[in-house]
């Protein structure tokens, strides 16, 4: 079963041999990060400050970074089989018999068995800390980079509501430290929080988790439309309902097994200047007005343990999170576009910089279709690059890929250039938020589309094929 939450989780890492404890004193200032960068891009594990300089606090960091973590951590052997229980639910057609009947009803009841579920009292609330005791310099908050100008909150669940129709909206955006307690609060053009924040007409009242299960900590990262629950998303993934708590100063619902929950207020027209900040872009993201978040009171569990991420040049801990979000999702786009057969977002395009996708293709003109399609569906309308392949293309072999991009294309007739909306984080365009878009058409050429007689890819005969595997050893090659 998931972990019900964080110290469930670290135990399960530990008796995985998925966890390291650092007992030695370690900077959040910079040296924590050059620590995991290391061990992220050697693959390596979870780590466990236990002694961060400054805080009685330990830090967990890398939970995320690898692809076995990520599955331990939904209780799968493959992320696509998470998928398969989103496809389960999405794909549901009216029962015909008994039989479908009942196993209808049955994913019926996990949806509705998924709501959070309120209770009277939660254990992030066995220390509060409200007004002047509030202190958010008792946390190892970590400066990452030597360019950031103050330390920054990087693994949060932001919860706010929207003013106008009480929906909830849970939102994973970087947090500055500007003093004891206050903070910027990194709300994104295209982000539900920021929806919510501007919908108000003075002051929102906000909630910030720190220290979740770890399927609940993915879903506030999750690009879930914004009339869908993160935590009821959480709750289903899990197969058990998030607790909630009222919190003790704001009337937001907080998870009740959070290790650190920080509430509080944000006024309409209060900004600062946010950043710069070291980014998944491998760049740093230039300062902004940003929100300023008010910390009315700061609550924990006793021995409370700090989350903390980096991120930066890729691969980082967030590239498993954004593969989650790839595989658990496609069924998602598959209800809109049912040609398409896999995608892929390569870690090392940052997510919204490429995407490959494989399609069954049915007219002339097919991939042009899927490339605007997929430039306005959801948050996959940032993307900047869209390469269309075959059904019979792996899209996660860029080998594969590459070929296919350099055999079946003529630049001519199989590029389209566009524009559109951009990432806020695309510091390539000329206009923030707006610029450029890039297709191509890697797929096989119809007459229809101009194409001379296409030619036969080589492929060997199955009987020889077949010769050669049972040969295999004969021929003292194994």
């Amino acid at each position: 079963m998931p972990a019900k939450d964080l110290r469930d989780w670290i135990a399960l890492l530990e008796r995985e041999g998925e966890l390291v404890r650092i007992s030695a004193e370690v900077d959040p200032d910079l040296e924590i990060t050059e620590i995991v960068d290391r061990t992220v891009k050697a693959g390596g594990p979870a780590l466990l400050f236990e002694k961060p300089k400054g805080s009685e606090h330990p830090l967990l960091i890398n939970q995320f970074g690898t692809e076995r973590r990520m599955c331990l951590a939904f209780g799968v052997e493959r992320l696509d089989d998470v998928a398969q229980r989103v496809a389960d639910v999405l794909e549901m057609q009216p029962p015909e018999g008994l039989l479908e009947k009942v196993r209808g009803l049955r994913k019926l009841k996990s949806v509705a068995d998924s709501r959070p579920k309120t209770v009277g009292k939660g254990a992030c609330q066995e220390i509060v800390l409200r007004g002047d005791d509030v202190d958010l310099g008792l946390l190892p908050i970590q400066r990452c980079w030597p360019g950031d100008p103050a330390p920054f909150i990087t693994l949060p669940a932001v919860i706010t509501h929207d003013p106008q129709t009480g929906g909830r909206n849970v939102g994973m955006y970087r947090m500055q430290v500007v003093d004891r307690n206050t903070t910027f609060m990194h709300w994104q053009i295209h982000k539900d929080g920021r929806a919510d924040y501007l919908a108000t007409d003075g002051r929102i009242e906000v909630a910030v988790a720190l220290g979740l299960d770890p399927i609940t900590a993915y879903s506030a990262s999750a690009p879930l439309p914004k009339h869908v629950d993160e935590l009821m998303m959480a709750g289903f993934l899990r197969g058990d309902p998030v607790e909630l708590v009222k919190g003790v100063t704001v009337g937001v619902e907080v998870p009740a097994r959070a290790e650190i929950v920080l509430e509080g207020y944000i006024e309409k027209d209060e900004v600062g200047q946010e950043g710069p900040f070291g980014d998944h872009t491998g760049y740093y993201t230039a300062a902004e007005p940003f929100p300023v978040f008010h910390v009315t009171a700061m609550t924990m569990r006793r021995d409370a343990i700090y989350p903390s991420i980096v991120v930066g040049k890729p691969p980082q801990e967030d590239a498993w999170l954004g593969k989650a979000t790839e595989r658990i999702f496609l069924p998602a786009v598959r209800t809109t576009l049912p040609e398409i057969v896999d995608y892929d977002l390569p870690i090392a395009g940052v997510f919204h910089n490429c995407s490959i996708v494989a399609i069954r293709k049915q007219f002339p003109g097919h991939a042009a279709k899927v490339m605007h399609a997929l430039w306005g569906l959801g948050m996959l309308s940032l993307t900047k690059c869209v390469v269309v392949v075959d059904e019979h293309v792996d899209v996660h072999d860029y080998e594969e890929v590459l070929f296919y991009a350099g055999a079946n294309v003529d630049p001519k007739r199989d590029v389209i250039l566009s524009e559109g909306p951009l990432d806020h984080l695309d510091h390539a365009p000329e206009r923030q938020f707006f610029g450029g878009k890039l297709g191509i058409d890697a797929t096989a050429k119809w007459p229809e589309e101009g194409a001379r007689p296409w030619p036969d890819e080589i492929e060997m005969s199955p009987e020889i094929k077949e010769l050669v595997t049972r040969r295999w050893t004969e021929y003292g090659l194994g």
